[in-house]
């Protein structure tokens, strides 16, 4: 269940780094190279260079992009880049966009969550590189960037109910807008009824980690280093909660992309040979137009459909019996889990069909991921990939009902959009040692 606290939140002072939309970044995993030197030219206070400095030729155990993270979150608060609220709060997030048509708006709440692994329901399987280079960082600044994104079941939106009237008479308090244009808005909420009323209604909540489960992972990991040293809580901003941002699965606003498939090095590959085998299992459609099978596929979200690209043709494919995904999955696995469209595409496409087993993937070889389905069906056409997946994406719905089971869904399953912004409020623990 979840139980979740207010806290002083550390918060760039805009009087100092201007814009806030040049001082945060998205969540340190979708930082990549050209994203980060961006971030570094953007501004000298971008949080960039604390969650995933720059390399140095010179770096030493003494001198890293660890060390130079903790200098720098010394240096900010030390100067009132950061300030830090006077009292304990929630803080209201809203992030307002854009999405297949819809104009929409996600509503959660920031808070402090106890670190109960055990209560907590993950979908994804976890990486030792990015939980070793994730604690290195907590061991070396104490204090949380990134945000959890946790998911909770609420058909009634009680939270929202409490934070609406905060919200819709007050301006915000933090306002920044990422690079796809989209909005982001925090209101502190200080009152001690919504406080309360808010704790009520999420104390009997199960939690589902949507995105950040390397950085719970870790965060637990570093809680269970701290009680072996023998180290307290100094406060109740300390190492045995994580700061987590708590979204409800019933919010009209919650927004979840496709990630889709491109597929390269399989060696003697022949499209009629791939047509024929999956004939056996599958009705295939050909479409004229790339257009054409996106709208079939989209259209087709229930019979899980999976549209797919392949020198000139654009095909879709469906499974004329799902009850193969039996035999194929075997019997631990729930019902759930094999009618997930990305688990029919791992287990009766790429692993029977084109050879690309658990242990593949687990190794790159064969797969690389996209979200933009015009970049994907671009690298087939321009022949530096062999095959181009397109999915539908995964429900919330079905993240929940994957998890309840205690279940991992394969690699890269959900991206849940827009990404939460790393540097909107930070949490510093307080350690006694």
């Amino acid at each position: 269940m979840a139980t979740i606290i207010p806290f002083r939140g550390y918060r760039y002072d805009p009087a100092v780094v201007g814009s806030i939309s040049d001082v945060v970044t998205p969540p340190y995993d979708r930082v990549y190279p050209d994203v980060q030197q961006a971030c570094y030219q953007r501004s000298p206070y971008n949080i960039v260079r604390i969650i995933k400095g720059l390399s140095q030729a010179a770096d030493s155990d003494g001198n890293n992009v660890y060390t130079r993270a903790a200098d720098s979150l010394r240096e900010w608060i030390a100067k009132r880049v950061l300030i830090r609220d006077s009292e304990p709060a929630f803080y209201a997030y809203h992030q307002t966009y854009s999405f297949e048509g819809e104009h929409l708006t996600r509503k959660g709440v920031i808070a402090l969550g106890k670190l109960e692994p055990e209560k907590v329901h993950a979908h994804e399987n976890t990486l030792k590189g990015p939980k070793a280079d994730r604690l290195k960082l907590m061991q070396a600044t104490e204090a949380n960037f990134g945000h959890i994104f946790m998911l909770y079941n609420d058909p009634t939106r009680s939270t929202e109910k409490a934070l609406r009237a905060v919200v819709e008479s007050n301006a915000p308090l933090i306002e920044a807008t990422d690079a796809d244009g989209n909005l982001h808005q925090v209101w502190r909420i200080t009152d001690a009824n919504i406080i309360a009323t808010i704790q009520a209604a999420l104390d009997d909540k199960d939690l589902y980690i949507a995105d950040g489960h390397h950085r719970y992972e870790t965060a637990v990991n570093f809680m269970h280093e701290c009680q072996e040293n023998g180290w307290q809580a100094a406060a109740p901003e300390s190492f045995d909660v994580r700061m987590m941002t708590l979204f409800n699965v019933a919010d009209p606003g919650m927004s979840i992309r496709p990630i889709h498939r491109l597929i390269h090095g399989i060696e003697g590959f022949e499209a009629d040979d791939f047509f024929a085998a999956a004939a056996r299992d599958f009705h295939i459609e050909k479409h004229a137009t790339v257009d054409a099978m996106m709208t079939a596929t989209r259209d087709g979200r229930r019979q899980h459909m999976i549209g797919c690209v392949v020198g000139d043709s654009n095909v879709t494919f469906t499974l004329k019996d799902v009850t193969m995904m039996e035999a194929l999955i075997g019997p631990d696995r729930s019902e759930d889990y094999k009618r997930l469209d990305v688990t029919i595409l791992h287990a009766a496409i790429l692993d029977r069909l084109l050879g690309i087993d658990v242990k593949a993937l687990e190794e790159q070889r064969n797969v690389t991921y996209t979200v933009d389905a015009d970049e994907g069906v671009a690298m087939v056409k321009t022949g530096k990939e062999q095959l181009f997946f397109y999915l539908n994406a995964t429900s919330p719905e079905e993240v929940v009902r994957v998890a309840d089971h205690n279940e991992k869904m394969p690699q890269k399953s959900t991206d849940f959009y827009p990404k939460l912004l790393t540097g909107l409020v930070l949490a510093k623990m307080e350690i006694k040692k």
